[in-house]
């Protein structure tokens, strides 16, 4: 990992956001401020309706903040643009194009002024085999599973070189067996680019063994950051070894207080 600059890589910069529905106001997040380093993993993690995904949706530009800033490489950031990629939990391929075509498309559109066309096909094709979807280049999705798919949406990703990849709950659809060799995957091309990752997910196991640092968000409404939990375990990670590692046992008892002795979900509260 890069050493700290006086500027961090990415910062979520004193972010509040509000929505109004039917002429309601409702304060989503509260104050949120979140530094991340130049290769860092860091998720996000907190019960449904706290905030995450809007907040990862901020990152992106996707959705405008009133009060605070992103700010990347110290400049700030409030439109979508491919130095912030996201993968989303529907991996939204176009159903028309093949594996190739659909990576293939964003290739085309970040590099098409400065990679020749035979350096775009090699670069698309560079990205599938990063990720082991090499060999289906040609079917369409409605021809591969949901895990190959979501492979296929990290390619595309991977490919527009993003300065940040955002991960918005990319396992989450996926059956358990699926979930496990897309993190390790995830986990491999982290190892390899050493590339910046922010992911949103619920998942206590996938947030300890992925990250670098966890940071767990209080409920909503008005859900702000509660702790903030660095993951002290070497990599590359190997998931059986972590099984009985006391850092990651815990780490992973950490996150669950947090989330179901301090901060319940709030169907769980109401229940009681």
């Amino acid at each position: 990992m890069a050493p700290a600059t006086s500027h961090p890589y990415l910062r979520i910069d004193h972010v509040d956001k509000t929505f109004s529905r039917g002429g309601k106001l409702t304060e989503v997040l509260s104050d949120v401020t979140v530094s991340i380093e130049k290769g860092e993993y860091v998720s996000i993690i907190g019960h449904s309706g706290c905030g995450k995904s809007t907040l990862l949706n901020i990152v992106a530009g996707l959705t405008p903040v009133p009060t605070g800033a992103v700010l990347l490489e110290n400049r700030e950031v409030s439109d979508p643009g491919p130095d912030r990629a996201v993968v989303f939990q529907n991996h939204s391929l176009l159903p028309w194009l093949t594996v190739y075509e659909n990576v293939r498309l964003a290739v085309d559109k970040v590099f098409s002024a400065t990679k020749s066309r035979k350096e775009r096909h090699a670069w698309t094709m560079h990205n599938l085999e990063l990720v082991q979807m090499g060999h289906a280049k040609d079917k369409r999705p409605a021809e591969i599973s949901g895990g190959m798919k979501q492979r296929v949406g990290i390619a595309r990703a991977l490919a527009m070189e993003p300065k940040v990849l955002l991960l918005d709950e990319p396992f989450g659809a996926l059956d358990a067996l699926t979930r496990a060799h897309l993190q390790d995957s995830v986990m491999a091309i982290h190892q390899k680019l050493g590339n910046t990752v922010l992911m949103i997910t619920h998942d206590v196991d996938e947030a300890v063994l992925l990250s670098d640092r966890i940071v767990m968000m209080t409920n909503g409404p008005a859900a702000r950051i509660g702790e903030v939990l660095e993951v002290p375990i070497a990599r590359p990670r190997k998931r059986l070894d972590l099984v009985a590692d006391q850092t990651y046992i815990k780490c992973r008892q950490r996150v669950i207080e947090f989330l179901y002795a301090r901060h319940k979900a709030p169907a769980l509260q109401a229940a009681e």
